[in-house]
């Protein structure tokens, strides 16, 4: 069938009715299946019903065993804050995908012997279910005028409870922090305050972890981190998905995307904090940055509301490796987020030149097993 005869199906097809369809739970529905989700009022509601807080089931949850993209079921011009909607969607994929996938691979048992809290296993199927809801309130979102992106398919390096649970602390906290740069694009006031929700919850689930997997103060000071640029955070979730595995409608992730040079610390980094000197590395041997011998350039780190910038030497790399110490005035709390820029403060996304590289600092001795 040819695309716009199929568009054209499905924007007269009649919706089957909650009643009937029951779109809880189970295997990867049809494309015909995923088309009804375009009627905001299909299937289980956020807020409303518990499958998106006390399902503990191993299958996934509404909607997430709906993965196809939703086509548009209107003409017109899109709403004003679609491509932002589009992007957390998107975004959100990964995450949820993240999560149900350690529900299959791991049980109760898996995390009690690697010593974790008895409860652990449950909570994990909880965030699970939190993030099955952000996926239906995010299509929600998007007008009937444009895509609402389907699932990829994603690898992620965990490969026990533990690396799991590592991964957990630094994808919520990075959550929080581009959370802080979505909101900033977002034009209507009833997205801005979504948004804001929205990274309430994912507070909730870092402070989780933070006192009952890692045993820490899960206060990080009077300000979480704000960081400007959220496209440059949600490309770094480019890394978990699979190449060539996203539906073919689905609009480019991020929307606009620069695709810079990723940045982490190197491998022999011995610690991440404030005052702590470590080398840069640029860990995409396909996108490597050009540094201009005429250009001073800076890594800048986010950390609170503020940024502090340090000049760095880049005439010798990558003969020789380009190393910074992160500013010791900033508390051992929450996360520091770094970017290399061409200008100091990095004032615009297009001055930052690699990165961003999360660097977590609660619990700091969490941050270096993560490079």
């Amino acid at each position: 069938m040819a695309l716009r005869s199929l568009f054209q199906t499905c924007l007269l097809a009649p919706l089957v009715s909650v009643a009937a369809a029951n779109p809880i739970k189970g295997k990867a529905g049809s494309f015909a299946d995923c088309q009804k989700l375009s009627d905001p009022n299909y299937g289980p509601v956020p807020g409303e019903d518990p499958i998106f807080s006390t399902y503990y089931g191993v299958e996934a949850p509404f909607p997430g065993n709906l993965r196809d993209v939703i086509l548009p079921t209107k003409k017109g011009p899109p709403g004003v804050d679609d491509v932002v909607w589009q992007n957390l969607l998107s975004a959100e994929w990964v995450i949820f995908d993240f999560y149900q996938k350690a529900v299959e691979m791991f049980n109760e048992t898996s995390f009690i012997m690697a010593g974790m809290p008895n409860n652990t296993y449950k909570r994990i199927q909880e965030i699970r279910n939190n993030e099955a809801g952000h996926l239906r309130i995010f299509q929600n979102q998007i007008s009937p005028t444009s895509i609402k992106p389907g699932a990829c398919e994603h690898q992620y390096p965990y490969y026990d409870p533990t690396s799991f649970l590592a991964l957990v602390t630094v994808l919520e906290i990075s959550s929080m922090a581009f959370l802080t740069g979505l909101v900033q694009s977002a034009q209507l006031s009833s997205s801005q305050a979504a948004m804001l929700a929205i990274a309430e919850t994912e507070a909730r689930h870092e402070v989780w972890s933070l006192i009952e997997i890692w045993k820490t103060n899960p206060f990080g000071g009077p300000s979480d981190t704000v960081f400007p640029y959220a496209n440059q955070i949600l490309d770094t979730t480019n890394g978990f998905i699979v190449p060539g595995s996203c539906p073919k409608l689905n609009p480019v992730y991020p929307s606009p995307r620069q695709n810079l040079p990723a940045l982490s610390a190197a491998k022999d980094t011995v610690s991440l904090t404030p005052g702590s000197n470590i080398g840069l590395n640029f860990t995409d041997p396909a996108n490597q940055p050009t540094f201009d011998e005429d250009t001073q350039y800076y890594a800048v780190f986010f950390h609170g509301i503020k940024n502090v910038s340090v000049p760095i030497d880049t005439k010798d790399w990558p003969e020789q490796e380009i190393r910074v110490t992160i500013p010791e005035q900033f508390e051992t709390k929450g996360v520091i987020v770094a970017v290399v820029a061409d200008e100091e403060g990095a004032p615009t996304k297009e001055s930052v030149v690699a990165g961003p590289g999360v660097i977590l600092e609660q619990p700091a001795e969490l941050g270096t097993k993560l490079l």
